[in-house]
């Protein structure tokens, strides 16, 4: 199964991010996609305050081309004024030399350029179609694969790597991070929606905290980061808000994508304590609430969502 940077977007999509590494862990194949510049002890958002350091992400392009490459560069962020951090980098590259696996083809690292001032890369297309737009997924299956994915990249070598903070978004941060946004998405919901259910849910998530050495993170297990060929998952891509702390952010689609009796097999192949799964459990309201708070916003799924985690807590 590969584990990879992510589909290439269409002309006037968002884009994509820079790359800087080509990990890979167990059966699957890795890159990293991202630069991060900057360090500081501790990082804070409207608010919000986590221990970390401080990487700034640049965006970026990518394209396909007829030999099938993927070609990416990055574009700069606001704050993105110096290079790509060798401690992130040197971090990354430790995952295949861990895992004895090997890494997607790329071309040699381009470097800046007058017509381009940062970094670039190009890396082989990977095969597979998105878990949201394939026809066909064994769902099962596919619960065992990323769980047992995640387990791997657990067990990857953590030291060095960007701690969670402002660059991955606070995934990987304690989900109290976010307790402002979950209180002012209650309001707005006021009677559309169980606001006892979901304050109870909240509380559960708040009570725990990761206690051992911090662990790397995807930071952003959605359909849309997940391929699948024949069925099964083929790669994990988009590695934009990966870093090393708290691992319960990449147990959300135990609720998001899973049902039923899948959740108990993501659980058995992803392991960790019930409490991990409950901050989970917080991160994943956390998202359906902010996201039902919006205004204009088709919110077909985000009920479906909210629901199963009300409904379901996979863990007693």
């Amino acid at each position: 199964m590969i584990f990879a940077f992510p589909p290439v977007p269409d002309a006037g999509e968002r884009p994509g991010k820079p790359l800087v590494a080509a990990p890979r862990l167990g059966p699957w194949r890795t890159s990293t996609n991202n630069s991060y510049a900057g360090s500081s002890p501790r990082s804070s958002h409207a608010g919000r305050t986590c221990r970390s350091r401080r990487w700034t992400g640049r965006g970026g392009t990518t394209g396909r081309s007829a030999s099938e490459a993927t070609s990416s560069c990055g574009c700069p962020a606001p704050r993105a004024t110096r290079p790509a951090s060798p401690r992130r980098s040197a971090a990354c590259r430790r995952w295949p030399a861990t895992c004895r696996c090997p890494c997607p083809n790329r071309s040699p690292p381009g470097r800046p350029g007058a017509g381009y001032p940062y970094p670039w890369s190009v890396r082989r297309w990977l095969p597979g179609e998105t878990v949201e737009a394939a026809a066909q997924v064994d769902r099962s299956g596919l619960a065992r694969d990323l769980g047992a994915f995640l387990t791997a990249l657990r067990r990857a070598p953590a030291t060095g790597g960007p701690v969670a903070g402002r660059h991955s978004c606070f995934r990987g941060c304690h989900p109290s991070v976010y307790g402002d946004e979950v209180e002012n998405a209650l309001d707005v919901l006021r009677g559309r929606v169980d606001t006892a259910a979901c304050r109870d849910v909240w509380a559960r998530a708040l009570v725990s905290a990761w206690p051992g050495p911090s662990v790397w993170f995807h930071g952003d297990v959605a359909v849309g980061n997940l391929l699948v060929s024949g069925g099964r998952l083929s790669a994990v891509i988009d590695f934009g808000t990966c870093g090393v702390g708290d691992p319960a952010c990449d147990l959300v689609p135990a609720w998001t994508w899973f049902a039923g009796p899948e959740r108990q097999l993501f659980r058995k192949a992803a392991g960790l304590p019930d409490d991990v799964w409950r901050r989970a459990r917080g991160w994943a309201l956390w998202k359906a609430l902010i996201q039902l708070a919006r205004p204009g916003d088709r919110h077909e799924e985000q009920v479906r969502i909210l629901a199963s985690v009300l409904a379901d807590p996979v863990v007693g």
